[in-house]
């Protein structure tokens, strides 16, 4: 009678063990699904900023090729000008953030599982 005890012991162990092993894997599995979403929305968002940059590149040399035409020799000076640097300034300043959040996602290590205590 104790024999078949001790194998019940052992059978719910070897269940036990798998069944924290499975829930080590889900909630690993888990967090890299969350990691990869976040990293998945930071570049779609430094790919927005990205045409941003894009476009007021083009605008800042369609005001400075009108200035040229226009006669204006401090084209540095103008105010449009020193806007749009001022937009573009920001623009590459948010861009490089995100690059650097972006490292910083993919450095993370899936914390520990908080061990729950038994039920019952």
């Amino acid at each position: 009678m104790n024999e078949q005890n001790d194998s019940g012991e052992k059978k719910k162990t070897t269940t036990e063990k798998i069944w924290d092993s499975t829930r080590k894997t889900l909630h690993i599995a888990s967090f890299q699904a969350s990691k990869y979403k976040r990293i998945v929305q930071k570049k779609v968002d430094l790919a927005t900023i990205h045409r941003k940059i894009t476009s007021a590149h083009s605008d800042l040399g369609k005001e400075i090729d009108e200035l040229r035409e226009n006669g204006v020799v401090a084209v540095m000076e103008s105010e449009a000008v020193t806007k749009l640097l001022a937009k573009l300034d920001d623009l590459k300043n948010r861009a490089a953030q995100l690059e650097a959040d972006i490292e910083a996602i993919k450095q993370e290590d899936a914390p520990e599982e908080e061990e729950k205590p038994d039920e019952g």
